[in-house]
C-alpha cells in the first residue's frame, strides 16, 4: 500500500536550509493500523503530509498503491487524494458556516455529486457516528468529540483506502480520545489502512505498529510481540509515576 525509499525533505528558511527528513525508509501494508511518534521537530507531521500527498519530497521514492508519487501536478494530487485518502485533523477543520451534514457531504461536492444525493449519503455516515440528531447543528454547537466524529464521517464518505489522522485526539479529553480511537479501530477492521501521528503513548499503544522518528530518521519500529512488551512497559511506568 505504502512504500517509501530514502525520502529526504528540506525547507529553505531565508539563507538557511532545514533538513527535516533524512533518508526515511518505510513500508505500510493494506489494512494496517499504524502510529507515528516522535518529539517536536522529529519530522512526523512532514512525513504525514508527504504520505497524504499534501507536500512534495526532495529525494527518494514514494509508492502509493503501486504508483510512484513524484513531481505530480496539484490537479493529479487532488485526484489521488479524492480517490484514495481521507484526513482527520486535531483542529477538526470543519467549515464554521456549514452544518454537520454539509461538512460531511463536502468531499462529494468536489466529486460532482448532486446536493440531494450527497446529503442523503452524509446522513448515513452521520448515523454511523451516532450524530443523526445533530445533522443540522453548526460546528460551534458541537462538543469536541462530536466535531471529531463529524470530521471522521467526512473522511470516510468518499470511501478511501487510507485514513491519515494528525493528532486526532490532541484536542480531546482522555475519555473522548478513547472513544475516537475505538471508532478508528472499527474503521480499520473494515480493511481501511489507518495512519496516525500522535505524541501520546496510550494512544499509540492502541495501534498495531508504532514507528518512532528521531531527528528526521526512523529510530525504531515496534510491532507484534515487541508492541505487547512496549505496552506492558508503558503501563508499568504509569503505575509507578
Amino acid at each position: 500500500m505504502i512504500n517509501i525509499i530514502n525520502i529526504h525533505k528540506s525547507y529553505v528558511m531565508g539563507s538557511n536550509s532545514l533538513h527535516v527528513l533524512k533518508g526515511i525508509d518505510l513500508e505500510i501494508k493494506q489494512g494496517e493500523f499504524v502510529s507515528i511518534m516522535g518529539s517536536s521537530g522529529s519530522g512526523k507531521s512532514t512525513l504525514l503530509n508527504i504520505l497524504g500527498i499534501l507536500d512534495n519530497y526532495d529525494e527518494g521514492a514514494y509508492y502509493l498503491n503501486g504508483k510512484l508519487i513524484k513531481n505530480i501536478s496539484e490537479k493529479q494530487a487532488a485526484r489521488l487524494r479524492n480517490e484514495l485518502v481521507g484526513f482527520v485533523f486535531q483542529s477538526f477543520n470543519l467549515i464554521s458556516f456549514k452544518n454537520a451534514m454539509e461538512n460531511v457531504a463536502l468531499p462529494l461536492y468536489y466529486q460532482g455529486v448532486g446536493r440531494k444525493k450527497r446529503n442523503i449519503i452524509a446522513m448515513e455516515y452521520l448515523d454511523k457516528m451516532g450524530l443523526r440528531p445533530w445533522a443540522e447543528h453548526m460546528p460551534n454547537e458541537l462538543s469536541g468529540g462530536q466535531k471529531q466524529r463529524v470530521a471522521i464521517a467526512r473522511s470516510l464518505i468518499s470511501k478511501p483506502k487510507i485514513i491519515f489522522a494528525d493528532e486526532p485526539t490532541g484536542a480531546l479529553d482522555s475519555h473522548t480520545s478513547y472513544e475516537v480511537m475505538e471508532i478508528l479501530k472499527e474503521i480499520n477492521t473494515d480493511g481501511i489502512t489507518v495512519i496516525l501521528v500522535t505524541h501520546e503513548h496510550d494512544i499509540a499503544a492502541m495501534t498495531q505498529k508504532i514507528i518512532r522518528l528521531k531527528d528526521g530518521r526512523v529510530a525504531e519500529t515496534i510491532k507484534n510481540g515487541d508492541l505487547m512488551q512496549w505496552k506492558h512497559q508503558y503501563m508499568k511506568e504509569l503505575e509507578t509515576a
